[in-house]
């Protein structure tokens, strides 16, 4: 069954019938919200609020292990997981999608794994690519199929937040070959991995990060941004759940 990460916007999909909302306890604590069951035209879908219902958890205070442990005990089977980013690079426009093919890790004092328990096995999984290719590529059919502004590939910079970045921290981040930076992407995606989740990202580049425009970054700039693209990116995620086959 596929899954979506994100916002609690990620439901307003037309055609979407909620059918259960599943309080899960896992080994790690509550995830940060119920996980709801739904009906996409007869499509099985499960979605999980990654900041809460309401939004009220900062990046680095969502447990992110009971999240995925949630995910996969309620049946998912793939995960795409949708997040607002900075764009650093010319390609990583505001208001534009990407589809990010790598990622690199900034974060820190984060749970970073689910086999940190003496009586865990020793567990180093490969993430060479973090992200699922064949799910990567379904994604790519779809967004190839809508009229809108996406990029294939990219690296994701995870930062710790909930602070924005300075303007040398993004300058940084671009020698280092980032793309575009975010809070969320880690460890959301090495915890699928070790649960064998094929998992992916779409990423609405809502802001130009620090240092990348001539003007102060605000709030109101970002959720406009938000309210529009958001839009977008319900319209590629519910396409590709109908058209989805593992």
């Amino acid at each position: 069954m596929l899954a979506f990460i994100g916002g609690t916007g990620l439901t307003r999909m037309d055609n979407l019938r909620i059918i259960d909302a599943h309080t899960l306890a896992t080994r790690f604590g509550a995830p940060s919200a119920p996980v709801l069951e739904g009906a996409l035209e007869g499509q099985p879908v499960l979605f999980l609020a990654r900041h809460g219902d309401p939004h009220v958890l900062l990046p680095h205070q969502v447990n992110y292990r009971a999240n995925l442990a949630a995910l996969k005990a309620a049946g998912a089977t793939a995960i795409v997981a949708a997040n607002a980013v900075g764009g650093i690079t010319a390609q990583a426009a505001t208001g534009a999608l990407v589809l990010p093919d790598q990622i690199i890790d900034y974060t820190y004092g984060r749970e970073m794994t689910l086999f940190d328990d003496l009586n865990d096995p020793l567990v180093h999984v490969d993430f060479s690519w973090p992200f699922d290719i064949a799910l990567r590529n379904a994604l790519k059919a779809r967004l190839g199929a809508a009229d809108l502004h996406w990029n294939d590939g990219g690296c994701y910079g995870a930062t710790q937040g909930p602070r924005l970045e300075t303007a040398a921290e993004i300058a940084r981040m671009e020698r280092d070959g980032c793309d575009i930076v975010g809070m969320t992407g880690m460890p959301e995606a090495v915890l699928a991995r070790e649960l064998g989740l094929p998992y992916a990202m779409l990423s609405l580049v809502v802001n130009p990060a620090a240092g990348k425009s001539s003007h102060e970054i605000t709030m109101a700039e970002i959720d406009a941004v938000i309210h529009d693209g958001m839009a977008n990116v319900r319209k590629v995620l519910a396409d590709f759940a109908l058209h989805y086959t593992p």
